[in-house]
């Protein structure tokens, strides 16, 4: 099995869990991730509405911030290297959010008002 069908089975089961249509990111499309945060638990994440060369998907950890510098735009063919953990969510369709640590923690949900931009 290639790492590729090992990542589309994940992310199909995720998707078949809690009730998402499977819609996979393009990998040449953009993320937001805070980086900066990337140390702290818990990771949550967001997908909204792509729009501009974005999957919609907005990733942090630990306390969120509405500072204007607090994302920068990742390619999701980075995100293997930069935050493995979360590649199952990925495919979860927009108005998805999940919160997950490293100690095996899971929340995933689906909230109508984050699917528009």
């Amino acid at each position: 099995m290639t790492d590729l069908d090992r990542i589309t089975k994940l992310q199909s089961a995720m998707c078949e869990k809690y009730g998402s249509d499977f819609l996979p990111p393009d990998p040449a499309l953009t993320l937001g991730l805070a980086r900066q945060t990337l140390l702290s638990m818990p990771i949550s994440g967001v997908r909204i509405c792509p729009e501009n060369g974005t999957s919609g998907w907005y990733i942090y950890g630990g306390d969120h911030s509405d500072a204007a510098d607090f994302y920068s735009p990742l390619h999701h063919s980075h995100l293997s290297v930069e935050l493995p953990m979360v590649i199952p969510y990925l495919a979860l369709a927009p108005g998805f959010r999940f919160i997950i640590d490293d100690e095996g923690y899971e929340d995933v949900w689906y909230e109508p008002h984050d699917v528009s931009a």
